[in-house]
């Protein structure tokens, strides 16, 4: 075999990070050796991986056709290393939501995974359908659990779960005793909503698709919890998922309004890099998922 799994480690952070230096520090070895492993890869195969630019390192098209390969043989390497000291071991899991997921959801399962698996590292973060599918797509993170739509060649989406998006309104608002909204109440509305990228977004929009370009949005706002608050303080009207205003409904802090005409209904998805190994973590991540 002519390369070897250090030379690997190194392309990859240096695909990371786009700099040696920092790729370097990332595994904690010097300048010069990082410099030397990815230079003795590239002269090994008379390849070049990567564009140089100054001091930045753009992987280049054969640097990104090669990466999920090289991704995925150095999941391999580390499960095998995990499997001779402990075959069940379940070790370090980078695990993406989107905002509904991450902030009403995914919490309360991580919680649940390291009470199973105390040696376990797991990172969660927590972003738009959007960013949380580049970085899967980047192999920064192993798991996406996702709210939009996704269609990728290099990604593997599986629905998870049924989900429902729910009008809401400040008891004070003039359609909070509205049994029905007309479309005319629709349009009349000032609305609250998430940002354009976000899956709750794509969801609104599939759901009021005929009447999107008139529709009169006051705030587009990233975050649940600041919507609930502007819609709260009279601002407007808002759409989120159920599983987000679950404790401002029941403490009629917010009314939920009904558009029967209208379907918002969607799934939670997870989402996998096609090439990305599974993991024991992560076969025991998606298995406690389902079963949550």
């Amino acid at each position: 075999m002519h390369y070897t799994l250090r030379q690997l480690e190194v392309f990859l952070a240096a695909a990371h990070t786009e700099n040696i230096t920092r790729a370097a520090e990332q595994l904690s070895m010097s300048q010069s050796a990082a410099s030397s492993a990815l230079k003795d890869l590239e002269q090994q195969f008379s390849i070049q991986l990567f564009d140089r630019i100054g001091k930045r390192l753009q992987i280049n098209e054969l640097g990104r056709a090669l990466r999920p390969q090289a991704e995925a043989l150095l999941d391999q390497a580390q499960a095998l290393e995990q499997g001779f000291r402990r075959h069940d071991q379940v070790g370090e899991l980078k695990i993406g939501a989107t905002l509904t997921i991450g902030n009403y959801l995914a919490v309360d399962i991580m919680a649940e995974f390291i009470s199973r698996h105390p040696a376990a590292k797991v990172a969660l973060n927590v972003a738009n359908t959007a960013a949380i599918s580049q970085q899967v797509l980047n192999f920064d993170l192993d798991v996406g659990l996702i709210e939009g739509e996704l269609h990728h060649p290099d990604l593997e989406v599986t629905k998870w779960r049924e989900d429902e998006l729910q009008i809401f309104c400040s008891p004070s608002h003039p359609l909070a005793t509205k049994k029905n909204l007309s479309n005319t109440d629709l349009l009349s509305a000032q609305w609250i909503l998430r940002e354009p990228g976000s899956g709750t977004r794509q969801a609104f929009d599939r759901a009021l698709h005929d009447l999107l370009p008139d529709l009169n949005i006051r705030l587009e706002l990233q975050h649940t919890e600041a919507i609930k608050r502007a819609v709260e303080t009279g601002l407007g009207i808002g759409c989120l998922s159920k599983v987000s205003l679950q404790s401002a409904l029941e403490t009629k802090r917010l009314v939920a309004l009904d558009a029967k005409s209208r379907d918002f209904k969607r799934f939670f998805y997870f989402i996998l890099h096609r090439q990305k190994y599974r993991s024991e973590g992560i076969l025991r991540w998606l298995e406690l998922c389902r079963n949550s």
